[in-house]
């Protein structure tokens, strides 16, 4: 394992946020706590529980799950993308650099990031509501697996993304419908029985419930199940990624 490439490469990714702090990091922390201002007035007064916890607190999870997974594929794709774009991938796989190492220093990067800001909103999340973590082992375990595998996520799309339009299609017409109806601000306990079995299709679904109860220890789906379905996502993304690398597919043409 060459651990100087893998710094090399984790390090540059890892400044870049530096130079962008107020977009990598002010900016979604904002944009999280407007959504703690709005529903929690305008819906929060309404509903004062959810399965016995206050309605601020219920969506704070599916906000952390939100901002996540959109942060850790947009860091992913822009990551492996920005090299593409520029040609200067050509010297990293013409490096003695390994698949391993380069996989490694760009998704570590995207997942550290992702899971920065998720922390930063989980501590934001404090100054709003209670918040409560009956079970922190597993909380940290769907945390790291989500960014681990949402930032290979984004990798492969930037990976496959041909122009700029491309990187942000599936970031941004796909992945926010997901999580918005994937029970981030309600249970799907709520909806009528046709629209619940639609909703566990939806695969952001059971992050979002395995995620809430390590918080309170009440979810739509069971929490083995949940993390069933991330494992299983995160063995696809890696599958995918050797395949990618073996055949070269839009790295080498």
């Amino acid at each position: 394992m060459n651990f100087e490439a893998v710094k090399a490469i984790y390090g540059f990714e890892m400044a870049r946020t530096r130079r962008t702090l107020l977009q990598s990091v002010v900016s979604p922390v904002i944009s999280t706590s407007l959504y703690f201002i709005v529903f929690g007035a305008a819906i929060g007064s309404r509903i004062q529980q959810v399965e016995g916890v206050s309605y601020g607190a219920f969506i704070t999870p599916g906000l952390i799950m939100l901002t996540l997974l959109g942060q850790c594929i947009s860091n992913g794709s822009f990551g492996i993308y920005f090299p593409k774009f520029s040609g200067t991938i050509y010297e990293i796989l013409s490096a003695p650099v390994a698949m391993t190492e380069i996989v490694l220093g760009y998704v570590g990067a995207a997942a550290t990031k992702g899971m920065l800001i998720g922390l930063i909103i989980l501590l934001t999340a404090n100054f709003f509501v209670h918040i409560t973590i009956e079970h922190p082992f597993m909380m940290i375990l769907f945390f790291v697996l989500t960014a681990v595998t949402f930032s290979l996520f984004g990798f492969m799309i930037g990976i496959w993304a041909g122009n700029f339009e491309q990187l942000n299609l599936i970031p941004m017409l796909v992945v926010p419908p997901l999580t918005f109806l994937g029970g981030s601000f309600y249970s799907i306990n709520m909806l009528p029985p046709f629209w619940q079995a639609v909703s566990h299709l939806n695969p952001v679904l059971y992050l979002v419930s395995g995620f809430r109860w390590s918080f309170y220890g009440i979810a739509d789906v069971n929490p083995v199940l949940s993390l069933a379905m991330i494992t299983l996502f995160l063995f696809i993304c890696l599958a995918t990624l050797w395949w990618i690398f073996k055949t070269g597919y839009r790295l080498r043409n």
